[in-house]
Protein backbone atom coordinates (compact mmCIF):
# COMPACT_ATOMS: atom_id res chain seq x y z
CA UNK A 1 0.00 0.00 0.00
CA UNK A 2 1.01 4.02 -0.39
CA UNK A 3 3.47 5.35 1.85
CA UNK A 4 2.02 7.71 4.66
CA UNK A 5 4.18 10.98 5.66
CA UNK A 6 3.05 14.06 5.24
CA UNK A 7 -0.64 15.00 3.19
CA UNK A 8 -1.89 18.53 2.51
CA UNK A 9 -5.13 18.22 0.72
CA UNK A 10 -8.89 20.28 -0.06
CA UNK A 11 -11.70 19.27 3.09
CA UNK A 12 -15.00 18.15 2.73
CA UNK A 13 -17.83 17.58 5.39
CA UNK A 14 -19.64 15.30 5.74
CA UNK A 15 -22.36 16.49 8.45
CA UNK A 16 -23.78 13.47 9.78
CA UNK A 17 -23.72 11.03 13.16
CA UNK A 18 -23.40 7.37 12.66
CA UNK A 19 -21.95 7.05 8.86
CA UNK A 20 -22.78 3.40 8.91
CA UNK A 21 -21.20 1.09 5.90
CA UNK A 22 -24.07 0.40 3.73
CA UNK A 23 -24.48 4.13 3.30
CA UNK A 24 -20.48 4.18 2.41
CA UNK A 25 -20.74 1.49 0.13
CA UNK A 26 -23.86 -0.16 -0.65
CA UNK A 27 -24.29 -3.65 -0.56
CA UNK A 28 -24.93 -4.54 -4.11
CA UNK A 29 -21.64 -3.54 -4.98
CA UNK A 30 -19.82 -6.06 -3.04
CA UNK A 31 -20.32 -8.92 -5.55
CA UNK A 32 -17.24 -8.09 -6.39
CA UNK A 33 -14.21 -10.52 -5.85
CA UNK A 34 -12.10 -7.21 -7.18
CA UNK A 35 -10.33 -4.45 -4.94
CA UNK A 36 -10.71 -1.93 -7.17
CA UNK A 37 -13.28 0.11 -8.25
CA UNK A 38 -15.13 1.50 -5.83
CA UNK A 39 -14.70 4.61 -5.48
CA UNK A 40 -17.06 5.57 -8.18
CA UNK A 41 -20.36 4.32 -6.24
CA UNK A 42 -19.14 5.84 -2.68
CA UNK A 43 -22.05 7.20 -0.70
CA UNK A 44 -23.99 5.59 -3.61
CA UNK A 45 -27.51 6.09 -2.14
CA UNK A 46 -26.76 9.92 -1.04
CA UNK A 47 -24.32 10.55 -4.17
CA UNK A 48 -27.08 9.71 -7.30
CA UNK A 49 -30.88 10.15 -7.39
CA UNK A 50 -30.84 6.72 -8.99
CA UNK A 51 -30.63 3.53 -8.06
CA UNK A 52 -26.98 1.62 -8.45
CA UNK A 53 -25.88 -1.75 -9.86
CA UNK A 54 -22.19 -2.40 -10.32
CA UNK A 55 -20.95 -2.29 -14.11
CA UNK A 56 -22.97 1.39 -14.72
CA UNK A 57 -20.85 4.03 -16.12
CA UNK A 58 -21.00 7.09 -13.36
CA UNK A 59 -21.37 8.85 -16.32
CA UNK A 60 -24.56 7.66 -17.19
CA UNK A 61 -26.21 8.27 -13.69
CA UNK A 62 -28.33 11.51 -12.02
CA UNK A 63 -26.00 12.56 -9.52
CA UNK A 64 -27.78 14.39 -6.49
CA UNK A 65 -26.96 18.07 -6.26
CA UNK A 66 -27.67 18.61 -2.23
CA UNK A 67 -24.88 16.21 -1.53
CA UNK A 68 -21.58 16.99 -0.26
CA UNK A 69 -19.40 15.79 -2.69
CA UNK A 70 -21.02 16.62 -6.02
CA UNK A 71 -20.99 20.16 -4.89
CA UNK A 72 -18.31 21.82 -7.08
CA UNK A 73 -16.34 23.52 -3.71
CA UNK A 74 -15.36 19.67 -2.61
CA UNK A 75 -14.41 18.67 -5.88
CA UNK A 76 -10.98 16.31 -5.71
CA UNK A 77 -11.17 16.52 -2.00
CA UNK A 78 -8.71 14.20 -0.29
CA UNK A 79 -9.00 14.73 3.57
CA UNK A 80 -12.94 13.89 4.76
CA UNK A 81 -14.47 15.19 8.49
CA UNK A 82 -17.18 13.56 9.75
CA UNK A 83 -19.12 13.19 13.24
CA UNK A 84 -19.28 10.50 15.95
CA UNK A 85 -19.57 7.06 14.91
CA UNK A 86 -18.33 7.14 11.55
CA UNK A 87 -18.30 3.53 9.82
CA UNK A 88 -20.59 1.73 12.00
CA UNK A 89 -22.89 -1.28 10.66
CA UNK A 90 -21.55 -4.43 9.26
CA UNK A 91 -17.81 -4.97 9.06
CA UNK A 92 -16.99 -5.08 5.03
CA UNK A 93 -13.74 -3.85 4.23
CA UNK A 94 -14.85 -2.23 1.06
CA UNK A 95 -15.49 0.62 2.94
CA UNK A 96 -12.14 1.82 3.52
CA UNK A 97 -11.61 0.52 -0.14
CA UNK A 98 -14.23 2.69 -1.55
CA UNK A 99 -12.90 6.36 0.51
CA UNK A 100 -9.14 5.25 -0.34
CA UNK A 101 -10.53 4.82 -4.03
CA UNK A 102 -12.39 7.94 -4.39
CA UNK A 103 -9.38 9.85 -3.14
CA UNK A 104 -9.12 10.21 0.65
CA UNK A 105 -6.32 9.78 2.66
CA UNK A 106 -7.45 10.61 5.94
CA UNK A 107 -10.63 10.89 7.95
CA UNK A 108 -11.26 12.98 10.72
CA UNK A 109 -13.98 12.59 13.67
CA UNK A 110 -14.77 11.94 17.24
CA UNK A 111 -15.06 8.91 16.90
CA UNK A 112 -14.89 5.53 14.86
CA UNK A 113 -16.38 2.58 14.62
CA UNK A 114 -14.16 -0.32 16.17
CA UNK A 115 -13.72 -2.58 12.97
CA UNK A 116 -14.10 0.17 10.10
CA UNK A 117 -11.16 1.75 12.13
CA UNK A 118 -8.77 -0.96 12.24
CA UNK A 119 -9.71 -1.66 8.65
CA UNK A 120 -8.62 2.02 7.19
CA UNK A 121 -5.16 0.72 9.00
CA UNK A 122 -4.53 -2.16 7.03
CA UNK A 123 -5.35 -0.25 3.47
CA UNK A 124 -3.33 2.76 4.03
CA UNK A 125 -6.26 5.18 5.21
CA UNK A 126 -5.33 7.30 8.23
CA UNK A 127 -8.64 8.25 10.60
CA UNK A 128 -7.83 10.51 13.21
CA UNK A 129 -9.99 10.68 16.25
CA UNK A 130 -10.10 14.12 17.30
CA UNK A 131 -12.21 15.71 20.05
CA UNK A 132 -15.32 17.09 19.73
CA UNK A 133 -14.80 20.66 20.34
CA UNK A 134 -12.31 20.86 17.73
CA UNK A 135 -14.25 18.62 14.91
CA UNK A 136 -17.15 21.37 15.68
CA UNK A 137 -14.52 24.25 14.45
CA UNK A 138 -13.48 22.54 11.64
CA UNK A 139 -16.96 22.33 10.70
CA UNK A 140 -17.32 25.43 10.93
CA UNK A 141 -14.02 26.71 9.02
CA UNK A 142 -14.85 24.69 6.18
CA UNK A 143 -18.45 25.58 5.13
CA UNK A 144 -17.39 29.52 5.72
CA UNK A 145 -13.79 29.12 3.62
CA UNK A 146 -13.88 27.68 -0.28
CA UNK A 147 -11.21 26.16 -0.76
CA UNK A 148 -9.79 25.27 3.33
CA UNK A 149 -7.03 22.43 2.96
CA UNK A 150 -5.65 21.17 5.98
CA UNK A 151 -1.73 19.45 6.45
CA UNK A 152 -1.64 15.83 8.09
CA UNK A 153 1.96 15.54 9.28
CA UNK A 154 2.13 11.63 10.39
CA UNK A 155 5.66 12.05 11.37
CA UNK A 156 4.92 14.71 14.03
CA UNK A 157 1.12 13.80 14.76
CA UNK A 158 -0.20 16.47 13.90
CA UNK A 159 -2.73 18.37 11.94
CA UNK A 160 -1.92 22.04 10.71
CA UNK A 161 -4.83 24.33 10.31
CA UNK A 162 -4.35 27.29 7.56
CA UNK A 163 -3.63 29.61 9.89
CA UNK A 164 -0.27 27.47 11.46
CA UNK A 165 -2.55 26.47 14.47
CA UNK A 166 -1.62 22.61 15.02
CA UNK A 167 -4.46 19.89 16.72
CA UNK A 168 -2.31 16.50 18.25
CA UNK A 169 -3.80 13.39 17.76
CA UNK A 170 -3.19 10.07 18.81
CA UNK A 171 -1.53 6.35 17.00
CA UNK A 172 -0.07 3.58 18.12
CA UNK A 173 3.48 3.52 17.76
CA UNK A 174 3.17 0.21 15.25
CA UNK A 175 0.00 1.32 13.12
CA UNK A 176 2.24 4.84 12.63
CA UNK A 177 5.24 2.41 11.34
CA UNK A 178 3.14 0.24 9.15
CA UNK A 179 1.67 3.80 7.62
CA UNK A 180 4.85 5.20 6.63
CA UNK A 181 6.74 2.49 5.48
CA UNK A 182 3.62 1.42 3.87
CA UNK A 183 3.30 -1.71 5.17
CA UNK A 184 -0.13 -3.95 4.98
CA UNK A 185 -0.14 -7.07 6.49
CA UNK A 186 0.97 -9.05 3.96
CA UNK A 187 4.27 -6.76 3.25
CA UNK A 188 4.81 -6.81 7.16
CA UNK A 189 5.24 -10.97 5.98
CA UNK A 190 7.11 -10.19 3.12
CA UNK A 191 9.70 -8.50 5.16
CA UNK A 192 10.74 -12.09 6.50
CA UNK A 193 10.70 -13.63 2.96
CA UNK A 194 14.35 -14.71 3.13
CA UNK A 195 13.94 -16.61 6.58
CA UNK A 196 10.43 -18.01 5.41
CA UNK A 197 12.28 -19.27 2.38
CA UNK A 198 15.05 -20.52 4.54
CA UNK A 199 12.90 -22.69 6.76
CA UNK A 200 10.86 -23.98 3.92
CA UNK A 201 13.92 -25.71 2.36
CA UNK A 202 14.99 -27.13 5.64
CA UNK A 203 11.69 -28.46 5.76
CA UNK A 204 12.09 -30.10 2.68
CA UNK A 205 15.50 -31.29 3.16
CA UNK A 206 14.60 -32.86 6.48
CA UNK A 207 11.19 -34.52 5.15
CA UNK A 208 11.61 -34.67 1.85
CA UNK A 209 8.28 -36.64 1.08
CA UNK A 210 6.58 -33.40 2.03
CA UNK A 211 7.36 -32.37 -1.22
CA UNK A 212 5.38 -35.00 -2.93
CA UNK A 213 2.03 -34.94 -1.69
CA UNK A 214 -0.90 -35.68 -2.84
CA UNK A 215 -3.55 -32.34 -2.87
Amino acid sequence: MDKFTLHKGLVAPMDRENVDTDAIIPKQFLKSIKRTGFGPNLFDEWRYLDHGEPGQDPASRRPNPDFVLNQPRYASASILIARQNFGCGSSREHAPWALQQYGFRAILAPSFADIFFNNCFKNGLLPIVMPESAMSQLFDEVKAFPGYQLVVDLPRQVVVKPDGAEIPFDIEPFRKECLLGGLDEIGLTLQHADKIRAFEAARIAAKPWLNNRVI
